[in-house]
């Protein structure tokens, strides 16, 4: 570097690192982008600027990186460690000129001719100063936007301003023994390079900023002037017998109630507010694959994220991590209950939409809200929605609700240009907040309305809330999925506006089970979670110490050489270290005598303990499934496998397991063989049983028995119930499964409460028809069959003597 360069950076180092506050992304740089540290690196940033070459030499000491501000050696010669593609404006003059980088990348290029052993990474810089997107109309803040090479006074302001919103966004590396493999010399090789690097560039922008914002008076005039929405209001000032301005002020009215407000001085407020929060209440967030959703922005793909919805706490914390993966923040699908002062208004400047829960014979308004939700789409804004509509209760997946869904595809089928992207997220914490009213409304309880007084409370007593967990699942393309789906959906594309194809609603239960299936795929084992699934299987809800820990690592070796996905989050650690990171949040009993330490729940706890293990749940219902099949007097491999055939296809239903019939057989084979190496089944002549007595895995091998308890013993009350009456209605069925299930809690001492929740009865009953085990009359009632028969004789032998001998009889 030349001296003159050295000493302005010199002078100018101290104020800026007072100033400015670098945030790196990916975090885990070598990991996520394969850089080699061992071979010699150049960075290539687009604008020649002091200030983004120091936050550069910030980042790059963060990451263990070489300081972009000292020359490398490139075989016998030196060249600048970092290269510019721009210059930046003039104080007076908005043209921007060029750099000498066609030339740096001639020599180089020429350089790995000569030295074919030498292989130089070019690593694409991109530097941030705030996230604000590009406005439609311009204005005064656009003195602090970070555009292209801004000049040095604005760059001036933007430092002062922003500079503790920097972020630093690294690429992966282009290998210059890859490049000389082209066609052509070193001159049209370094015009090839520099294009793509524009294009790179514009494209990084757009993933991490997001579109061009639309102002208020664009958006009413583009959703009012859509036909969809003209023709309801036509209809609703011919229904409703109004004046044409008061229909469409009606319209304008609903248009106000719903749309975003996005402001990106409150999403960079909110977290320097929410980073204090999450040091405050949380260990850590700990994410997971966010890499290929970043690979999805920088291809230019709509990214529609769709989480699990456990607390409210989620609106907050994926829009955090988004923010912090480098990605543009999306729109939230909220519902109008959170729409209260004052959080309503922050929401909404967050870029919240709100929804009502029904639609339901308002015509008008579901047009409105349709043409703002293509809007979106159509103009590449992320958005994000909750297919379960609302929060689960109980720690399971609830059954998912299909409208947001629908909407999307007819969405795409009226032309969005761009690849749709879905995107599945699994939340998942240690500690919910909402948790004692959410139990107290599985009671019976009425839900408690949102207000600024609830949220102020349920803040102060936020603290020691474990961790967090966010997860990115396997990414649905849109056009790929209903390329498979619907061969020829592409000849509907025009006939969207007058008629719904047939396919549609279909594909759409279709697709919301998939989603539902990829977010459990992607889920993260908290200790928490598993070791509330270890107490709650244990006789009276108690362990030693010693034996609690046996079975974490007994359960976690499991998860490990038997992995239920690859997105699947195992915690890489002992289950002595899980114990005590868990006992640490003051959620278990724990009480010494001269034996050592014991774990305990109360009666309390042990209820509210099930949500935590109902997030894991599915990852159990196999190797559980297995267990209870051995766990009496042993079962032939080709007797556990027929059982597995038989019950899977009503467990992936409930559960949403993502696996397919043959792949579920296939991973019980992989489980039985790593369950026998691990000592918890072993082989006696033909037959797998329970390893003796005296071995540290038969405790395992029974909280993976007991796990699947609870749900084999509702499948068998139904079947009971249906067998005594041969012929019911589904909703008497319901109705009388349920009391039954609150009958048999009384007597057994079961407090689970979803033990007899109503959309577990629910999806049951839907899966025994699906499946064919039961029989419609021509009146709609269900009828017991041979096939029921078949089933219940199977889950009867599953399901523990006393329960078995309690339904019996009863």
């Amino acid at each position: 570097m030349h001296w003159l360069q050295r000493l302005l950076l010199t002078m100018i180092s101290l104020p800026t690192r007072l100033l400015v506050s670098t945030k790196v992304i990916p975090a885990n740089l070598f990991e996520e982008l394969g850089i080699d540290p061992h071979k010699p690196i150049i960075y290539l940033l687009h604008t020649h600027s002091a200030t983004d070459l120091l936050a550069l030499q910030q980042a790059s000491r963060q990451s263990g990186l070489p300081d972009p501000t000292e020359d490398i050696r490139l075989g016998a010669e030196t060249s600048p460690a970092c290269l510019y593609l721009e210059q930046p404006q003039g104080l007076i003059s908005r043209r921007v000129r060029s750099t000498d980088v066609h030339q740096q990348f001639e020599r180089i290029l020429a350089l790995q001719q000569a030295h074919a052993e030498m292989d130089v990474q070019i690593l694409p810089v991109s530097v941030f100063w705030g996230r604000a997107p590009e406005k439609s109309k311009p204005g005064w803040s656009d003195l602090l936007a970070d555009r292209a090479s801004p000049s040095w006074l604005r760059k001036l302001f933007i430092v002062l301003f922003l500079g503790r919103d920097n972020f630093v966004c690294f690429s992966r590396a282009v290998s210059s023994q890859r490049v000389v493999q082209e066609t052509g010399g070193p001159s049209s090789i370094a015009h090839k390079l520099i294009r793509v690097a524009r294009t790179h560039f514009y494209r990084k922008i757009q993933s991490m900023t997001g579109p061009t914002s639309i102002d208020k008076h664009q958006l009413r005039n583009a959703v009012l002037g859509a036909k969809a929405v003209k023709q309801a209001i036509a209809e609703e000032q011919q229904s409703k017998k109004l004046s044409p301005q008061q229909a469409r002020d009606r319209a304008a009215g609903y248009l106000k109630e719903i749309a975003a407000d996005y402001r990106e001085g409150i999403i960079r407020f909110g977290d320097r507010l929410l980073t204090r929060v999450w040091n405050k209440i949380y260990n850590g967030i700990e994410v997971s694959h966010a890499a290929k959703v970043r690979e999805l922005a920088q291809k230019g793909h709509e990214i529609i994220y769709v989480p699990c919805h456990r607390s409210h706490m989620d609106y907050l914390l994926l829009t955090y991590v988004i923010y912090h993966e480098g990605l543009a923040t999306p729109h939230i699908a909220a519902g109008i209950n959170l729409n209260f002062w004052p959080v309503g208004g922050i929401f909404r400047r967050g870029g919240a939409f709100f929804l009502r829960r029904s639609f339901a014979g308002n015509k008008l308004y579901t047009a409105v809200f349709r043409e703002y939700l293509e809007l979106l789409f159509e103009r590449g804004y992320p958005v994000k929605y909750y297919p379960e509509g609302g929060r689960s209760r109980t720690g399971r997946l609830l059954p998912p609700k299909t409208g947001m869904l629908a909407m999307t595809l007819q969405a795409m089928l009226k032309g969005v240009k761009r690849p749709v992207s879905i995107v599945p997220v699994y939340l998942g914490y240690e500690n919910v907040m909402e948790l004692g009213s959410y139990l107290n409304e599985l009671k019976g309880k009425k839900k408690q309305k949102e207000s600024f007084l609830q949220v102020f409370s349920a803040i102060k007593k936020l603290k020691n809330y474990g961790h967090g967990f966010l997860s990115f699942g396997e990414p649905i393309s849109l056009n790929q999925y209903l390329d498979n789906q619907v061969p020829d959906w592409r000849k509907d594309m025009q006939d969207i506006q007058d008629k719904k194809p047939s396919w549609l609603t279909p594909t759409v239960n279709h697709l919301a089970n998939q989603v539902m299936c990829r977010i459990n795929q992607a889920a993260s084992v908290s200790g928490m979670s598993l070791v509330s699934l270890s107490l709650l299987a244990s006789k009276n809800h108690t362990a030693s110490e010693s034996e609690l820990t046996a079975n974490l690592d007994h359960l976690l070796q499991l998860l490990r050489d038997a992995p239920f996905s690859k997105l699947c989050v195992i915690p890489q650690i002992s289950g002595a270290e899980m114990l005590q990171n868990t006992l640490a949040l003051n959620k278990l009993q724990v009480q010494e005598d001269s034996f050592g330490r014991i774990i305990a729940l109360d009666e309390r706890s042990a209820v509210t303990q099930t949500y935590y293990r109902n997030n894991i749940l599915h990852l159990f219902a196999l190797p559980g499934l297995v267990a209870s099949c051995i766990a009496g007097h042993g079962a032939e491999k080709k007797q556990i496998l027929a059982i597995v055939e038989r019950l899977y296809p009503l467990l992936s239903k409930e559960l949403f397991i993502y696996l397919s019939a043959q792949q579920a057989e296939e991973y019980v084979e992989v489980l039985i063989t790593n369950m026998k190496s691990l000592g918890l089944i072993r082989q006696q002549g033909r037959k797998l049983v329970a390893t003796e007595h005296t071995g540290s895995g038969f405790g395992t091998l029974a909280i993976l028995n007991r796990t699947m308890q609870p749900t084999l013993q509702r499948y068998a009350m139904m079947l009971n119930v249906l067998e005594r009456q041969q012929a019911l209605s589904r909703s008497e069925l319901e109705k009388q499964s349920r009391q039954l299930a609150e009958h048999l809690c009384t007597i057994t001492g079961i407090d689970a409460p979803e033990f007899y929740d109503k959309n577990l009865f629910s999806t049951f009953i839907q899966s025994l028809k699906d499946n064919k085990l039961v029989e419609a009359s021509a009146e709609g009632s269900l009828q017991y069959s041979q096939q029921s028969a078949d089933l219940q004789a199977m889950v009867m032998a599953l399901i523990s003597p006393d329960v078995a001998q309690k339904l019996t009889h009863l």
